[in-house]
C-alpha cells in the first residue's frame, strides 16, 4: 500500500470564512436575516401539505412547471431560466461553469460576504473592488478592474449589507464598458423591494445581452426562506452550459409547488412589500437621527456605519433581546421587521453608547 504525505482536502480552502448566518435566539426579536415578517403567503402552506404526500418520490428534475411559469411571468423563453437552491447555489453553479486555471471574478466590496467563499471554492481569484465613501459600488473602478482573466462581475443591486443602488444611467455605461464575453452577473436577490424609478429591472433591460445573467430569489420578498428556491435568467447558452453543473433535484418537490404557487398570489406579495417599504421608511428617519451617516436603502434593511462600534452595538442588541447582522470594523446590517419589533430596535439604537 502506498502512503499519502499529505492530507486529500484542499489545503487552500483553510483560509475560506465560513458563510455566517443570521443568529437566532430563543424569544428574541430576529432581525439578522432579511426574511420577511408577514408567515407564508395565502395558500402556500396549503399546497406544501398537499405535495407532501408524494415526498417519497424524486422532485421534477427539470422543474418544468416552475420554469414556465417564471417564462410566462419574465417575458423570456423557458431555455433562459434556470432554477436552483437559491440564488446564491445558482451562483455557485455558474462560478464552477466559467471557472479554468487563473480566472478571476470582479465584484464589489463590502458586498454580499459569500461572493469571496464561492469564488474560492470554485477556484477562481475574488478581485474585490472599495465601495465608494457613500457606500455604493464603485462601478467605473469596476470595469477598470476587469483584465484578460476576468470571466465574470458581480454587480449587488441593491447591494447587501449596504441597501444602496446602481441607477439605470450609471449600469447603462458600464454594460457597455464591459467585454462582451465577460459575463455581467446582477445579483437581485431584492429587487422586489426597490421603489426608485432610477433603478432598472436587469431583467427588462439588459436580458436580450448574452453576457448577461440575472440571479433572483423566492427567499426575500416571496416570504419562503426555509424552502430555498431561486432563479437565474440568461442566454439560453449559459443557462445550459450552468444546467450541467447545478446538483439534480436541488429544488426539491415542497420547494417548487411553493414558488409554483406563490407566483399565483404576486398581488399579496406586493401589498406585503409595501408595507414593509413604508416601515422601512420609518425606520430609516429614525436611525438617521442616532446614528450619522446611514445610507439611503432600497431592500429591506438599513445599514449602520458603525465601524469599530459594530460588534459592541450587536452585543448590546442581542442583551435587549434584539438580534442583528454585525460585520465587525465595518456596520451593521438590520433588518426592517413587524412595527412593534422595529419599534423594539429603535429604543435598543437609542440607549446604546459606545
Amino acid at each position: 500500500m502506498i502512503k499519502q504525505t499529505s492530507s486529500p482536502l484542499r489545503a487552500d480552502l483553510d483560509a475560506i470564512p465560513a458563510y455566517v448566518p443570521g443568529k437566532t435566539h430563543p424569544d428574541a426579536v430576529k432581525l439578522s436575516s432579511n426574511e420577511m415578517p408577514f408567515g407564508p403567503l395565502p395558500g402556500i402552506q396549503q399546497a406544501v401539505m398537499d405535495a407532501s404526500a408524494n415526498v417519497h418520490r424524486y422532485p421534477d428534475m427539470g422543474v418544468v412547471a416552475l420554469r414556465q411559469a417564471l417564462a410566462r411571468r419574465l417575458g423570456v423563453t423557458e431555455e433562459q431560466v434556470a432554477t436552483g437552491s437559491g440564488s446564491v447555489g445558482l451562483l455557485q453553479h455558474l462560478l464552477q461553469a466559467i471557472a479554468e486555471p487563473g480566472a478571476e471574478v470582479v465584484h464589489a466590496w463590502r458586498s454580499f460576504e459569500a461572493y469571496p467563499i464561492l469564488t474560492a471554492v470554485a477556484g477562481v481569484k475574488s478581485v474585490p473592488v472599495p465601495n465608494t465613501e457613500d457606500h455604493r459600488h464603485d462601478l467605473p473602478a469596476m470595469a477598470r478592474a476587469v483584465g484578460p482573466n476576468t470571466r465574470a462581475v458581480i454587480v449587488c443591486n441593491p447591494n447587501n449589507p449596504t441597501g444602496q443602488v446602481a441607477t439605470a444611467a450609471e449600469l447603462d455605461e458600464f454594460v457597455e464598458a464591459i467585454d462582451p464575453n465577460t459575463l455581467i452577473i446582477f445579483d437581485e436577490a431584492y429587487q422586489e423591494f426597490v421603489t426608485s424609478n432610477d433603478v432598472p429591472d436587469a431583467v427588462e433591460r439588459y436580458s436580450d445581452r448574452p453576457n448577461v445573467v440575472v440571479a433572483r430569489t423566492f427567499s426575500k420578498a416571496w416570504g419562503m426562506a426555509g424552502l430555498r428556491a431561486g432563479y437565474m435568467i440568461s442566454s439560453p447558452d449559459v443557462v445550459r452550459t450552468v444546467s450541467k453543473c447545478i446538483l439534480p433535484f436541488s429544488v426539491n418537490m415542497l420547494a417548487q409547488v411553493a414558488a409554483t404557487a406563490a407566483l399565483e398570489v404576486e398581488e399579496t406579495m406586493r401589498e406585503r412589500v409595501a408595507a414593509n417599504v413604508v416601515e422601512r421608511q420609518r425606520v430609516l428617519a429614525a436611525t438617521r437621527d442616532i446614528v450619522p451617516g446611514v445610507p439611503d436603502t432600497e431592500a429591506n434593511f438599513v445599514w449602520l456605519p458603525l465601524g469599530d462600534a459594530a460588534a459592541d452595538f450587536a452585543a448590546h442588541c442581542t442583551a435587549q433581546g434584539v438580534i442583528v447582522r454585525p460585520f465587525a470594523g465595518d456596520g451593521v446590517r438590520v433588518t426592517v421587521g413587524l412595527p412593534e419589533e422595529n419599534d423594539l430596535f429603535l429604543r435598543t439604537l437609542a440607549s446604546f453608547e459606545s
